[in-house]
């Protein structure tokens, strides 16, 4: 893979280039909840060891059905896949065309499977000085340019930005007008669910959402996903799909993790507050300005004296990972993304970081 198709959460290699046991690293580069997992998620896979004498539910029909219930939707609207990455490497396969637009900075893995599919990418970039706000007469003359397919990220990935969902609902008008496949990606609005345009994408037949399990549910590491759409939609992603590409263990997860509205709840309000916390303790860091975010994550610039590639490098000695945001379209090397952990954990990120910027 190339340096622009990089992500963060690598800290097994990372490690192994040190030579250290993973564990010694702290890993604010990949945001996944600081709760862990759903309480009742371990127990749910310590039960299913059985299950696993059996091939997987092949349409993941229990699964299905919860995520329905959970959204209150109709399992006819859900697709589930092998993480949310599955299913954008599937976007250019479900789409006739041949040229599309992401909306930058974003997620590598969108230009990653186009590339793959041998599409022509066009980006149309956000401003850090607008606080990458969404332009919707500046988007409105971009389609005029004729794309056949947009991806966009809400909250966006790096840059934790949030676009109201009054503005989701004139985007699909503008492709629908411009006759554009929509992709919205919302793998982290399960921090801010109200803001989620699940009830609309539904009524767009050239629309389809995607959400992950990773991030909010913490189980990077069974990789589970799943997109939204209208029910013909859905089926024709089904066409595409590998046979048995979510396994029995991340299909249990999922519908434990979706059973508890309890740790739900705990998580959002611990995120909120612990991102606010940590927000507030960069920004009065000389040379940091830190950006307003919804999701469990920060992107944060440096105004002078060392790169983020340098800090990162300095920080990764002292036993913590970050991302250095270098390598996404529309930002440079001032940038860096942290992910909220336990407030212990970000009060040490806070700490090191002091130590590890230029006095100014």
């Amino acid at each position: 893979m190339s340096t622009a198709h990089e992500h963060g959460g690598n800290v097994f290699a990372v490690a192994r280039s040190l030579g250290i046991p993973p564990e010694r690293i702290l890993d604010f580069s990949a945001s996944i909840n600081p709760l862990g997992m759903a309480p009742g998620v371990r127990a749910a896979l310590g039960n299913c060891v059985e299950r696993l004498l059996h091939y997987p539910d092949k349409g993941a029909a229990e699964l299905k059905g919860c995520l329905a219930s959970y959204h209150g939707l109709s399992a006819r609207q859900i697709a589930v896949a092998n993480g949310s990455t599955e299913l954008i490497h599937l976007m250019p396969r479900l789409v006739a065309g041949s040229r599309a637009l992401i909306v930058a900075p974003a997620f590598a893995e969108y230009a990653c499977a186009l590339e793959k599919s041998g599409w022509q990418i066009d980006y149309f970039t956000l401003k850090s000085e607008d606080a990458f706000a969404l332009s919707l007469p500046a988007l409105q003359e971009k389609l005029a340019e004729r794309f056949d397919l947009l991806f966009i990220c809400n909250p966006g990935n790096p840059t934790g930005a949030l676009i109201p969902k009054s503005d989701i609902v004139r985007v699909l008008n503008l492709c629908r007008e411009s006759g554009t496949f929509l992709v919205l990606d919302e793998a982290f609005i399960d921090f801010c669910e109200e803001d989620s345009a699940k009830n609309l994408i539904g009524a767009f037949g050239r629309a389809v959402l995607l959400r992950s399990m990773t991030k909010f549910f913490a189980i990077p590491g069974l990789r589970l996903g799943y997109a939204i759409g209208a029910p013909e939609t859905i089926e024709s992603i089904g066409t595409l799909q590998d046979p048995w590409s979510v396994n029995t263990a991340a299909q249990v997860a999922g519908i434990a993790s979706l059973c508890d509205p309890a740790y739900c709840e705990r998580t959002r309000s611990y995120v909120t507050a612990e991102r606010d916390r940590l927000a507030t303790a960069l920004a009065r860091l000389p040379g940091l300005d830190v950006f307003q975010s919804q999701a469990n994550y920060l992107l944060v610039q440096i105004r002078k004296g060392v790169s983020a590639a340098e800090l990162r490098s300095r920080l990764l000695e002292k036993g913590i990972l970050i991302r250095d945001c270098g390598n996404f379209v529309g930002l440079g090397g001032s940038f860096f993304r942290v992910a909220v952990r336990l407030r212990e954990e970000n009060e040490r990120l806070v700490e090191l970081l002091a130590g590890s910027l230029p006095s100014c």
